[in-house]
């Protein structure tokens, strides 16, 4: 029973790290109806950057706000200058363009900080803290991150006249247009609050997995698994899909098929849902007539 409430506890923290990824995932799903593949090097991109701020001598959370701020200007320039001329092209080329930002990403991150495995600073206590030694300061320090951050980002969206027109603009982008929304501004703000989002992520898991230019690819996928699971379409479904997958994933790993296979549980879960309900337990089923 304490393996079991371990594995819970442990899968409780990690799960906030996917139900970040999430959540920028849906995001510029909602605005894109696209999945945005380079979200995961997005993240890698700005944990690099704040390792270089720290080791210039910055405090923690300075760097840490400024690495948000400068992830949020890359996710704005992205937008504006990479994904505005594909707003009206195949699936197949805007898919293309992700995979291809993917690539140059990853391959600028290890030429400009090189591919080798770093330590990241953790500004929370590191040894157990909690319930017998079960949670590490870290741990429960980035959870909570994570929930406010979470929390931030729903009040934003519920009751600011900012959020309202990004989600007006995702969900319905001509009768925006019509109501003096400029629908192409806020796409921009919602790619540049995911990379933001993203960065969030990677520094809070930079800690337990250390940091490479790959640190994000098995996150990803967990991620994407979450956001299925809980609607791809709903960022509450995601939030709560990455929490389920991150304590599916610590139990399943210690109980059903080793830590080796972990991240097979992802891909069970992916086809799972796409089979029997793909559009996840809170996603909405839109019908078109043809």
């Amino acid at each position: 029973m304490e393996g079991v409430l371990h594995q819970v506890l442990s899968g409780i923290a990690s799960g906030g790290i996917y139900a970040s990824v999430a959540l920028a995932l849906v995001m510029i799903y909602q605005a894109t109806h696209h999945v945005n593949f380079a979200q995961g090097e997005m993240a890698t991109l700005s944990t690099y950057i704040a390792l270089t701020l720290i080791n210039a001598g910055l405090p923690y959370w300075i760097a840490f706000a400024i690495t948000i701020v400068v992830s949020f200007v890359i996710g704005l320039l992205i937008e504006r200058i990479l994904m505005r001329p594909m707003m009206d092209a195949p699936v197949l080329a805007s898919v293309g363009v992700f995979i291809g930002l993917l690539l140059i990403i990853n391959s600028s991150t290890g030429w400009m900080f090189d591919y080798m495995i770093k330590t990241f600073p953790t500004p929370f206590p590191g040894g157990p803290i909690l319930f017998s030694g079960y949670v590490s300061g870290h741990e429960l320090g980035a959870t909570c991150v994570t929930l406010i951050v979470l929390t931030a980002v729903y009040l934003f969206f519920r009751h600011t006249k900012l959020g309202l027109a990004m989600r007006a603009a995702a969900f319905n982008p001509v009768s925006s247009r019509l109501v003096g929304i400029r629908v192409g501004w806020m796409l921009a703000l919602g790619w540049g609050l995911a990379a933001a989002i993203g960065a969030v992520a990677g520094m809070m898991v930079a800690p337990i997995v250390y940091l490479d230019p790959n640190m994000m690819a098995g996150i990803l996928l967990y991620a994407f698994a979450g956001a299925l699971l809980g609607g791809i379409d709903n960022p509450l479904g995601a939030v709560l899909g990455g929490f389920a997958v991150g304590i599916i994933e610590n139990l399943a790993g210690a109980y059903l098929v080793g830590t080796e296979l972990k991240l097979t549980v992802a891909l069970i879960i992916i086809v799972a849902v796409l089979v029997v309900k793909p559009s996840g337990l809170l996603g909405r089923t839109v019908l078109s007539r043809v």
